[in-house]
């Protein structure tokens, strides 16, 4: 390095100039609303090397953090355009944090509102408690504190427990083809709990394919990334209505499955002030439409017998939770056929 200067952080042998570091800003999406829920700032570079390379070359010839900080200096100067009820995600090595040029970079704006900064995962972070004291005060600034490839790597349980994120982004390994292989989506699923557990959110990163999207749309994680979304671009581009389409559906599916309504099988119904109506199994209604009384067959003999209703459902009630209630009811209609209220909830 030819020279440091305090207020610039010289890259000069690395770039030919800070204009060689460009960003780029890749959406992240709320599944449940299919809206932008913000947006992933990332560097990139002349040539075809990828970032991780350059970020490599700069932590070999140590200038790390000066690389570091002319990113996330780039980045925070989008935050005036920054759409919205969004916010925006800037990477930083846990190990760097607490450097004067990264340091630096972090106090620029007047506030780290409607800012997530993401501890990336590439080296152990030597001293835990530091790392603590610096999210800390990153926190009193206003930011979020966000987890990088958790599941893989040094995203361990410790720095999980000593951190404390708001935000948890699952590794991407885990994420790839995790619709054919349950393995995956069963890591994936105790990923989610452990991150419920510590009231923060889990992101699924490099989501590519509308099965992967179908996966953690059933699993509820609540955000996602990747590039079925949406490619990194140079301004905050919005969800295109084929993508917003793709997620409703999805999560419209999701929620189906994991309802009583994906059980739901058809049967005959009469109500209560006709006379008999064939063999069983039907249901009878009262003047209101509401289940009152099945109709059965004896499993032993085949002979019909009447039995009250003891539980009724609506089609959204949840499988689980059914199931539960189900349960507890007395041994004889314990296995009763569960009916959809049809009344008035």
């Amino acid at each position: 390095m030819t020279s440091t200067l305090p207020d610039r952080w010289d890259c000069r042998p690395l770039l030919a100039g800070e204009e060689d570091l460009t960003v780029v800003f890749q959406p992240i999406v709320d599944l449940a609303s299919a809206s932008v829920a913000g947006y992933e700032a990332l560097a990139r570079f002349p040539g075809t090397a990828a970032p991780d390379v350059w970020f490599a070359a700069a932590a070999e010839a140590g200038l790390g953090a000066e690389l570091e900080a002319l990113a996330l200096r780039k980045a925070l100067a989008a935050l005036p355009d920054l759409p919205p009820n969004t916010f925006l995600t800037v990477n930083v090595s846990p190990h760097l944090l607490g450097t004067a040029p990264v340091a630096a970079a972090l106090a620029q704006p007047a506030t780290l509102r409607r800012v997530v900064v993401e501890l990336t995962e590439h080296m152990p972070t030597p001293d835990l408690a530091a790392l603590r004291e610096q999210t800390a005060a990153l926190r009193g600034r206003g930011a979020l504190i966000a987890i990088d490839d958790a599941g893989s790597g040094y995203a361990g349980l410790q720095q999980l427990a000593e951190v404390r994120p708001q935000l948890v982004k699952l590794d991407r390994a885990l994420v790839a083809g995790a619709d054919t292989d349950p393995v995956k989506a069963a890591l994936a699923e105790m990923v989610g709990t452990f991150t419920s557990r510590i009231d923060a959110w889990l992101l699924a990163e490099g989501v590519e394919t509308a099965g992967e999207l179908a996966v953690f749309a059933r699993l509820g994680v609540p955000l996602a990334q990747g590039w079925l979304f949406g490619r990194p671009a140079p301004h905050f581009a919005p969800l295109s209505p084929e993508v917003t389409q793709l997620v409703r559906t999805q999560v419209a599916r999701a929620q189906l499955a994991e309802s009583v309504a994906s059980l739901l099988r058809p049967v005959r119904r009469r109500e209560a002030f006709d006379g008999d109506d064939g063999p069983p199994p039907y249901v009878v209604l009262d003047r209101a439409e509401v289940p009152v009384e099945l109709v059965l067959a004896d499993p032993r003999t085949g002979a019909p017998y009447r039995a009250p209703v003891s539980l009724r459902v609506h089609p959204s009630a949840g499988v689980t939770e059914t199931l539960q209630r189900a349960l507890t009811r007395p041994p004889r209609p314990r296995f009763h056929p569960v009916p959809w209220r049809a009344g008035p909830l």
